[in-house]
């Protein structure tokens, strides 16, 4: 199966990448099939070979969750969320509701506590 990855070159904590195609069985930094593109992550500066690549595409490569990025930043693929995202999202919602819902009961408590003590302290 052929992947779209990236290709990491540079200097040491100075890296770069290439958008490459390559054989899936293949080592990240070994011979590529072909070159598509390029991506500096610290200037955030990427070059695609819109053509290339919509020709891979459809021959049925499958791009890495990185590359997917950045074709989807690209335009080259329609942005597409993912089940994993969904279910997180859902997650955190129910987190945070549940955590809405704790400190309300929280402050009913001490609000309740607050008036007991006033109370007793009128009654003496």
């Amino acid at each position: 199966m052929i992947k779209l990855r990236l290709k990491r070159f540079g200097k040491k904590r100075e890296a770069s990448f290439r958008l490459v195609a390559c054989n899936s069985t293949s080592r990240r930094d070994g011979r590529p099939l072909q070159e598509l593109g390029f991506y500096n992550p610290r200037t955030k500066e990427t070059r695609l070979d819109a053509e290339a690549l919509r020709v891979r595409l459809s021959q049925g490569a499958q791009p890495t969750d990185a590359v997917r990025f950045l074709l989807e930043k690209g335009g080259l693929l329609e942005k597409k969320v993912r089940p994993a995202e969904t279910i997180g999202k859902l997650k955190q919602t129910a987190a945070r509701e549940a955590a809405v819902k704790q400190a309300a009961k929280d402050a009913a408590e001490a609000k309740a506590a607050e008036a007991a003590a006033a109370s007793e302290s009128t009654e003496s």
